[in-house]
């Protein structure tokens, strides 16, 4: 028994590359030539809107943006934020990949900026949660942890049960 409906994955879906969008400019800042994890996010939203899907397609721009996390592993920032994306729109494929969507996104925020990271996880943490439907916010948001350590942060993903 699948435990999301179609419905529930084209969601999750484009909530992670909304999540993933949304810490897009911190990888284009640092290389701007290097279109692959939007390309990635556009192949989500591609998918979520015509429900078209060709694994080829899906596996080679989540492969893509994973490869520009790797070409950028000096640069965390930049790094977790093409992650976020190759998790959406793999998304297409496993729908619990938009929990690293998110997960990304925010170790993508808290790497942006260390001596606000608690202030700026948990406001965005906050905005990913709002974007939920009620039926997957609980489950979703409870299994991607944010703790506070030594005047960081640390973010985790939960795996388990049902993951």
């Amino acid at each position: 028994m699948k435990k999301y409906s179609r419905d529930d994955q084209t969601t999750m879906a484009a909530w992670a590359a909304d999540c993933a969008e949304r810490v897009l400019p911190l990888f284009e800042k640092a290389y701007p030539e290097d279109d692959r994890p939007r390309r990635a996010i556009e192949t989500a939203r591609t998918w979520v809107r015509t429900g078209i899907f060709r694994m080829a397609e899906i596996r080679g721009a989540s492969l893509a943006a994973h490869a520009a996390a790797r070409d950028a592993k000096e640069n965390d920032t930049a790094c977790f934020a093409a992650r976020a994306a190759g998790q959406a729109v793999a998304t297409a494929h496993v729908p619990q990949h938009a929990y690293g969507g998110a997960y990304y996104a925010l170790k993508a925020v808290a790497a942006a900026d260390p001596a606000n990271a608690v202030v700026n996880v948990t406001r965005e943490r906050a905005w990913q949660a709002e974007r939920l439907p009620v039926g997957l916010r609980e489950e979703i948001m409870e299994r991607i942890v944010v703790e506070e350590r030594g005047g960081g942060v640390s973010v985790k993903l939960r795996k388990g049960e049902g993951f």
